[in-house]
């Protein structure tokens, strides 16, 4: 089985790829979605987040706004968290591997946003990164709701550049040009893959 890392930065159109990868049969981990689950009620991260931060946990989940704030205003708090909630979310991703092998499929995905921060680049065979213009990801990001100048030079100021994402990418997805211009592009790797190309 060929595992592919999915990345990019905010607003570059990584959920839109991840969904033309489940559209042509692929089955794809969505590591924030990992985290939403180890969060909400019940999650297995709740507890954790408890010991950490107590004001950030009411009713028995995670009040994820509440953990932003905290992690923007203290990086030391970012990483304590990040060492606790990682094990979990890479115990979900080796869960999910494990079905997809079973199951025989040729390929699955991981979609990462910090796989090269986190050293994910290591687990995977293949490296796809979403790449838009700087301009279109301000045009995506800004709009969002809740999303302020501050925080978006926040998150970015997390993330790898995108010309070094780029560099090290196996394959880059240009999502600036048009959605069916990107949608081609995986199309095509995608069987390039199946054919047993790296």
């Amino acid at each position: 089985m060929i595992v592919i890392g999915l990345t990019g930065g905010i607003g570059m159109g990584k959920s839109t790829a991840a969904r033309t990868f489940r559209r042509l049969g692929i089955p794809v981990h969505d590591a924030d979605a990992a985290v939403h689950r180890l969060y909400a009620r019940g999650g297995a991260g709740v507890a954790a987040i408890a010991a950490l931060a107590p004001e950030a946990v009411a009713d028995g989940s995670v009040v994820r706004e509440a953990l932003r704030q905290r992690a923007l205003s203290d990086p030391a708090f970012l990483a304590r968290l990040e060492a606790a909630i990682h094990p979990l979310v890479r115990q979900e991703e080796r869960r999910f591997l494990a079905r997809c092998r079973r199951a025989r499929r040729p390929l699955a995905v991981l979609d990462i946003p910090l796989l090269f921060e986190t050293g994910g680049d290591r687990r995977v065979d293949h490296v796809v990164v979403v790449s838009a213009p700087a301009a279109t990801q301000r045009a995506r990001v800004l709009p969002r709701p809740g999303m302020t100048e501050a925080r978006f030079a926040a998150i970015r100021a997390r993330q790898m550049p995108d010309t070094e994402k780029r560099r090290r990418a196996d394959t880059v997805i240009r999502t600036g040009l048009s959605r069916h211009h990107a949608q081609r592009a995986i199309r095509r790797l995608v069987a390039r893959l199946r054919e047993g190309g790296r």
